[in-house]
């Protein structure tokens, strides 16, 4: 009884340590929380392909098939156990990365993500660039010049990135920027047509596949039919942060140590570009992690508009075709890709901002 007692303490001792509670324990509440997040995701997504009207396996065999191959295939999908075991089946084969095949393309689902993921990462991502490097400064010039008419024209301008439909402002650019100034190549897909078959494809991203093959006339072509997509896909980060920059400026000008500064002497570009948006920065982290995620899950009608062959069109196209597995896989993709751009801001935050720890 004694040894029991002293081993059942020993027990608790481990769990009511200093090194557990500061340690151990937060890793295991991030990990936990990354799971129930992640299972939630897979839950949603079950449950919408069971809920859609399409029949699956009339969309594997078509409407005109035999009896007899509808049942052997209803029993083949394992549509004939009960919800829970094919809920269980999902999951396991979603984490071994079977995400079906898809209807349309007779692929592998994992297969055509693969295939289409990088063009839209590539685009969103050149997208958010452009936004930091534009909205940013926007937002810290609008906060300078408070209630100022560079202060109005930075939030108009703002307000049509947030207002225009991003297809009017497509169709607007290419027949600006296509049609009449000839400063971009065709809105045709990624590449032309004398270069796509050419180039050693490695990442999927043609502007970093063009530099590590140093093929410059491809990087050249490549950089003129993406330039158009991400600068007007870039507009709504730009108006985004460019607000979000501004709101964070003004409540870090207001602070006292800004007050101290001033009084110390310090001059006015240190305080505003070293002090003020360095702490506001750490706010600013999660917005930016949150754009890039919308432009990632949100760039279809831009995909759509340049014959981008990224993972939003893919989806519409997997839509439009009752593709379901090709639906919920790229939808598992984006919630993923949520999933992680949250957490990496929230680690970030806690870098940035020792209070956070």
């Amino acid at each position: 009884m004694i040894q029991k007692s002293t081993s059942s303490g020993g027990f608790l001792a481990v769990f009511s340590s200093p090194l557990y509670t500061k340690k151990v324990k937060p890793f295991i509440h991030f990990f936990s929380m990354l799971a129930m997040t992640f299972l939630g995701l897979l839950l949603l997504t079950f449950v919408i392909g069971r809920l859609m009207p399409t029949d699956p396996v009339i969309a594997v065999i078509g409407d005109k098939a035999p009896e007899a191959l509808y049942q052997a295939t209803y029993i083949e999908m394992g549509l004939d156990k009960s919800i829970i075991t094919q809920f269980l089946y999902y999951i396991s084969g979603v984490i071994q990365g079977d995400l079906g095949t898809s209807v349309r393309t007779a692929n592998l689902v994992t297969e055509d993500i693969l295939n289409y993921f990088p063009a839209t990462l590539e685009l969103a991502t050149l997208a958010t660039i452009f936004g930091i490097l534009f909205g940013v400064p926007m937002g810290v010039f609008a906060a300078v010049h408070q209630n100022k008419w560079q202060d109005n024209m930075v939030r108009l301008f703002g307000l049509i990135g947030h207002s225009a439909p991003i297809f009017w402002l497509a169709m607007i650019g290419i027949v600006i920027f296509y049609q009449h100034l000839d400063w971009v190549a065709a809105p045709e897909g990624r590449l032309s047509v004398m270069y796509e078959y050419t180039l050693t494809k490695v990442t999927n991203m043609v502007l970093i596949d063009t530099l590590l093959a140093r093929d410059w006339g491809a990087f050249k072509d490549a950089f003129a039919h993406i330039i158009l997509p991400a600068s007007l896909l870039s507009y709504y980060s730009v108006a985004y942060l460019s607000r979000m920059t501004r709101s964070f400026m003004l409540d870090q000008l207001k602070q006292e140590y800004i007050i101290t500064a001033r009084v110390k002497g310090v001059s006015e570009n240190a305080i505003i570009w070293k002090h003020a948006l360095m702490n506001a920065w750490v706010p600013l982290i999660t917005v930016i992690a949150l754009t890039y995620a919308t432009l990632l899950e949100g760039s279809v009608l831009t995909e759509i508009v340049f014959s981008w062959p990224g993972l939003g069109r893919y989806i519409t196209d997997g839509l439009l075709a009752a593709d379901m597995n090709a639906v919920l896989g790229g939808t598992i993709v984006v919630g993923m890709v949520f999933i992680f751009l949250n957490l990496t801001s929230d680690l970030l935050y806690k870098v940035l901002d020792p209070r956070a720890r």
